[in-house]
């Protein structure tokens, strides 16, 4: 089995949701009979990246994220994933210059988005999820279209995500309202799915909330952690 490498702390809550990902899905594996993967942890400082982005160092945050893996990767992981979509923007720049293989979080979503057989799905996260245009390049390959919500509506899920999820405050007030923009998508812009792009809101949105809707929500932190065991497993 491969070594698993997690860059965490992008915030605490979305590893942590991570790794208990992990333990269900290894735990409905009766081959491995409690024999799981080993998995390194790398939490970084999540106010100092943001901090960084915020005051245009980028590349400061792409260093941090490079200096991360390669602590993992000196540690003895043997690939490495990034517990976070919004620092997936980096994604093209490191993984050319990591020392072990990367898996994304976008594709790997764009994959299951097609295996669904969806043409047309909505985008959820933080505000450089939402307007860096990263998922879209990677899903329009795919031929898969992306819509975003409103410039009005971005701020306030940003916000929350900012401000609440990743503080581990969820309330019914902010799942209501990222409901009602979502139902907005489905209704006017005839979203199919909706990608939930930033590891916090699945802790927010949970199945009750696609039948709500009546449409597949992507939690595209189970979708990498998925597809990391099944990188870990094979020959």
């Amino acid at each position: 089995m491969k070594k698993i490498g997690v860059v965490g702390g992008l915030g605490p809550e979305s590893t942590l949701y991570y790794y208990r990902i992990f333990i269900d899905l290894c735990r409905q594996i009766e081959d491995l009979d409690g024999a799981y993967p080993e998995v390194i942890i790398y939490s970084v400082n999540m106010k100092e990246i943001m901090a960084q982005r915020s005051s245009g160092q980028e590349d400061a945050a792409q260093v941090k994220l490079l200096e991360a893996i390669g602590s993992l990767h000196k540690a003895g992981a043997d690939f490495a994933i990034i517990a976070c979509n919004a620092m997936h923007r980096y994604y093209d720049e490191i993984a050319s210059k990591s020392p072990i293989p990367l898996l994304s979080i976008v594709e790997e979503a764009c994959k299951e988005v097609a295996r669904l057989g969806l043409t047309k799905v909505g985008l959820f996260g933080a505000a450089p999820t939402m307007k860096s245009g990263f998922y879209q390049k990677v899903f329009d390959k795919s031929g898969i279209s992306m819509v975003v919500p409103s410039d009005e509506e971005q701020a306030y899920i940003s916000g929350r995500v900012v401000n609440e999820l990743a503080r581990g405050i969820f309330t019914g007030e902010t799942r209501d309202t990222f409901l009602k923009i979502a139902r907005r998508l489905k209704d006017e812009l005839s979203i199919q799915g909706l990608i939930l792009g930033c590891t916090e809101i699945p802790l927010l949105l949970d199945k009750s909330c696609a039948e709500k809707l009546g449409i597949p929500l992507l939690d595209t932190s189970m979708i990498h952690m998925q597809s990391a065991l099944r990188y870990s497993l094979s020959a």
